[in-house]
């Protein structure tokens, strides 16, 4: 591949660079992504919720099994990352984009089925899943809307993983700030009716469509296809990045190269299942402790959520400097960029952790007014707060494994730790037998990060990681 190919794909081996400053170039633009989906979220559970509790519960009593199934092509997307990464650190241009156009294959061989097995279930799942009379054609239609634009959000997803692996975190955070605001506008449009609003003391006429709950779907539909569409036209091009190709190309199955995928993609899939499995008894466990308790594990948790953002931007960031490192043959600069990635984050996290605990309780008041729901979720994100730089650590570490291509440790430690504490101990044990409340439980989850922690660091000191060969 000539030289122009490369210029898209930043070169993070250079050992004349600062590490902390290339992992500050692909952390803020995953951080800022993450926040920007976590605040369209907000809004647009917000816009639906404005039509009553039986559109919030229509639009979200399919969640579970679109997220199992987003986790199968999240998982693959762990594999292209790594192996895209290495080629990158390696220069092997031309296996990048055999690897690029793998991406397209499986989005073409898994994709379509995903997206036609939600289509045909448009009503079956949320049957399955319990929805009531009150809402199930609701759902249906939310479902087969949402449907046609499903194939395009697996398209995004993958493109984006193989993309973090070149280094360019930039684009994605774009494609998604055009998506996100084209769905919150979409929302404007479409859900409510032709209405009045006063706009500075003014009384202006709207436009609206007035389709409710299929409004809520048609404009998910919409930007869930502009997205993909952009990100599988950017393949095609851009043809000064490692991963341009055409449709002239031969698109073969390499049935080594797509086992190689698998071989790291499957411990990731495993360990989601694994932790989606323990949820649902926590999840259980909790719900035992009556409503009160059900409404401040949800505040909670959504308020933590928000703090650990920069996590998983230091851990994706881990994740392609490992790996194109690794790519390189340099395991000095993999190791420096290990941990410069995880002090880091805990540096971050701690001063987040602090915030947590002494300014929580102005988080948890943004999500209700309950004051009992109040005290308790305060309580319980103190106590949270205490794990914020341990269970980052460990996910930067999780996050620079992938990169080696060692997810089979990361799906070990994480789902024996998920099960051990969180589920057994936390929620069995303390709640269950026990008799104890929530806070109880999330302080066996501070057991469970820094075990956790303490266990990854062990598995990066073998450095056994570092002699993994998915690139061969």
């Amino acid at each position: 591949m000539s030289d122009a190919k490369s210029k898209n794909a930043v070169s993070y081996v250079d050992e004349s660079r600062s590490p902390l400053r290339n992992i500050l170039h692909l952390t803020w633009p995953i951080f800022l992504e993450n926040v920007l989906a976590t605040l369209v979220g907000y809004a647009d559970t917000a816009m639906v919720g404005t039509m009553g509790a039986y559109a919030t519960a229509a639009v979200s009593i399919s969640n579970s099994v679109v997220f199992l199934l987003n986790g199968v092509i999240m998982s693959l997307g762990i594999g292209v990352t790594a192996m895209i990464s290495q080629s990158i650190g390696a220069r092997d241009f031309d296996m990048t984009r055999k690897l690029t156009k793998h991406a397209v294959l499986i989005l073409l061989y898994l994709g379509i089925p995903i997206t036609v097995v939600l289509g045909a279930g448009h009503r079956l799942i949320p049957e399955l899943m319990g929805a009531g009379e009150d809402i199930i054609d609701y759902a249906a239609s939310y479902n087969l809307i949402v449907a046609f634009g499903r194939f395009f959000s697996i398209a995004s997803m993958l493109i984006f993983s193989a993309l973090r692996g070149i280094g360019d975190t930039k684009t994605p955070l774009r494609i998604n700030i055009g998506v996100n605001v084209l769905n919150v506008v979409g929302n404007f449009f479409l859900i409510y009716p032709t209405r009045r609003m006063d706009l500075f003391g003014l009384s202006v006429p709207m436009i609206g469509a007035g389709w409710g709950v299929d409004g809520a779907a048609a404009a998910t539909a919409v930007s869930m296809t502009a997205g993909g569409v952009i990100a599988i036209a950017l393949l095609f091009v851009r043809k000064n990045s490692p991963m341009h190709i055409t449709l002239r190309e031969s698109y073969r199955l390499d049935f080594k190269l797509v086992g190689k995928i698998f071989k790291i993609s499957v411990p990731a899939m495993l360990e989601r299942v694994c932790m989606s499995s323990a949820n649902v008894v926590i999840s259980r466990s909790i719900a035992s402790l009556g409503t009160v308790t059900i409404a401040a594990n949800t505040v909670y948790v959504t308020a933590e959520s928000i703090a650990f953002m920069p996590g998983f931007a230091f851990a994706a960031a881990s994740t392609t400097l490992v790996g194109q490192s690794l790519g390189a043959k340099k395991t000095g600069l993999a190791d420096r960029y290990m941990f410069t990635c995880v002090r880091a984050s805990v540096v971050v996290m701690t001063v987040a952790g602090l915030g947590l605990f002494f300014f929580g309780r102005y988080v948890v008041v943004l999500f209700s007014q309950d004051p009992d729901v109040i005290a308790l979720a305060t309580r319980c994100l103190r106590i949270a707060a205490i794990l914020q730089p341990a269970q980052t650590g460990a996910m930067v570490f999780a996050g620079g494994l992938r990169g080696a291509g060692d997810t089979l440790w990361p799906m070990i430690i994480t789902a024996s730790c998920m099960w051990f504490f969180r589920a057994f101990l936390g929620a069995i044990v303390c709640i269950q037998i026990l008799g104890l409340r929530l806070p109880e439980c999330v302080a066996c989850m501070v057991i469970d990060s820094y075990v956790r922690f303490l266990l990854y660091w062990l598995r990066v000191r073998t450095g056994k990681w570092k002699t993994l060969k998915i690139r061969e």
